[in-house]
């Protein structure tokens, strides 16, 4: 076994493998990454703790790069050259700690030996970064068997990007992110992770990282943070697939990612009582601005499938712009329940739909459509009857102002980033985008707070002030306490 120094850093890769992104149902357009901290770093042979009072933890097969050379702004083709090793990893992920950290993934993947790397190194200077091999067995069974040819983001890419934003440091491990196969571990799995460049002379391998699942004994304090919660979607993620995690096949009718009970939950929230929920969690910018419905009265609920505009350029337009594009490419892919959300920069002088691309949304089972651009025939559109919500009405064609460049890839639309599968609500009230990892959460604590207000105005209206009142005090909170509880049990 060889001895792996302690690094400074630790920085992985959120998505990174084409297996994974389609797994997934999400293909992002540049990489994204996340810290890992040095107290994570386990050996081969040892053991990882699946905390007391959780369910998910799951392991995901890496290739682990380790900086050898200082790297800062270093272009593509010399990124290489700073790489020392390569070894293999097990980037270990806690599924139940995953909403509130989702993004930064601080407790979820931060667990003491939730980076085991090793067990010996490969030199990375007589190696192709294209050439290497993961694969990972779990009691002896093959789960992951990936390539670096299936990486959307070039090991070259990723070093030269991260060298652009910090100092790669001798010592600094870079994880290249896990193909699909990652799943679920419980206590007394022993999970083995290999990489090897295979057609290098030689063919070097790192050897098997070995590592123990263990059951762990001491809970989570509940008065310190957010404790361990998980619901069906995090588990479908978790085990790889609703039937890997044993839950029941979706409705077939709704292709949505909102399963029935979820999107019936989100139809009798408010989105005003959504976005209070939401900031409560810390998410702020979760408006898109601007925007009205066409149709009053409207309410839209369903997962995003995104749609970019950029600024109209001649030449970009010419190649862009006619056959095929990605405009009619996403009216053409949206699946029933889904909602189509256009970036058009806020920029109303032209049309970013019109009435023929309405009408095929519509006949796809579309949800609705939110653009913070325009609409061209606008009582056509309306008329069809497909809720859209909009900058308003104009005539032109998109050519005027935008070029249609892509679709599936995060966005910004009306001052709100918005990715492919994030849940969306709209009303009266306006247009709120909601992480799908926590919306079940966010819409069972909305509908919890419409319950109380409701009884507030209940109060309200037989005479009783506001103060202490709205915000409940102790003394309130008693009395709706006791009046709650005896209507959850039948109870007059």
């Amino acid at each position: 076994m060889t001895t792996i120094t302690r690094p400074g850093k630790i920085i992985a890769i959120h998505l990174n493998y084409l297996s994974r992104a389609e797994q997934r149902g999400r293909r992002p357009s540049a990489p994204s990454y996340f810290f890992k901290p040095a107290s994570s770093v386990g050996v081969s042979g040892g053991t990882v703790e699946r905390p007391a009072g959780t369910e998910l933890l799951a392991f995901e097969g890496e290739i682990a790069l380790i900086i050898g050379t200082s790297a800062r702004r270093v272009s593509t083709a010399d990124a290489w050259s700073h790489v020392a090793s390569i070894t293999a990893a097990n980037d270990l992920g806690l599924y139940d700690l995953r909403a509130n950290d989702k993004g930064s993934n601080v407790r979820s993947k931060g667990g003491d030996g939730y980076t085991p790397l090793g067990p010996e190194l490969i030199d990375a200077a007589s190696i192709d970064p294209a050439g290497l091999r993961v694969r990972a067995w779990v009691n002896g069974e093959l789960r992951q068997d990936d390539n670096t040819t299936g990486l959307l983001f070039p090991l070259p890419q990723v070093i030269a990007d991260l060298s652009q934003h910090f100092t790669l440091e001798p010592g600094d491990v870079i994880l290249a992110g896990t193909p699909a196969g990652s799943s679920v571990i419980v206590p007394g799995d022993v999970v083995e992770i290999e990489v090897d460049a295979p057609d290098a002379e030689g063919a070097p391998s790192s050897g098997r990282l070995v590592t123990t699942v263990t059951q762990g004994e001491i809970p989570f304090d509940e008065s310190l943070g957010s404790l361990p919660a998980v619901d069906d979607l995090q588990r479908a993620e978790a085990w790889g697939s609703r039937e890997a995690a044993g839950l029941p096949a979706e409705d077939e009718t709704t292709a949505s990612a909102l399963f029935p009970t979820l999107r019936a939950k989100l139809e009798a929230a408010p989105t005003a009582g959504l976005s209070s929920q939401l900031r409560k969690r810390g998410l702020h910018a979760c408006f898109i601005d601007g925007v009205s419905a066409n149709i009053a009265g409207t309410k839209i609920v369903g997962t995003a499938r995104t749609l970019r505009f950029i600024p109209v350029r001649e030449d970009l337009f010419a190649g862009h712009g006619g056959g095929y594009n990605a405009q009619k490419r996403v009216f053409d892919a949206v699946e029933e329940g889904e909602i189509i959300v256009i970036e058009a920069r806020g920029d109303a002088g032209t049309g970013t739909l019109g009435d023929i691309l309405a009408l095929r949304a519509k006949t796809r089972g579309a949800a609705g459509i939110v653009t913070d651009g325009g609409v061209r025939d606008f009582d056509a559109v309306a008329e069809i009857g497909l809720p859209v919500f909009s900058k308003g009405a104009h005539p032109s064609v998109l050519g005027r102002r935008h070029v249609p460049w892509e679709f599936d890839v995060t966005i910004g639309c009306g001052g709100a980033a918005v990715q492919p599968g994030d849940v969306i609500v709209g009303d009266g009230d306006g247009v709120i985008v909601i992480p799908a990892g926590i919306a079940e959460e966010v819409a069972d604590a909305a509908l919890a707070q419409e319950d109380q207000d409701a009884w507030i105005a209940e109060q309200v209206a037989a005479g009783h002030p506001i103060d202490g009142l709205f915000p409940m005090n102790a003394e309130w909170r008693a009395k709706f306490d006791a009046q709650h509880s005896a209507k959850q049990g039948g109870q007059p």
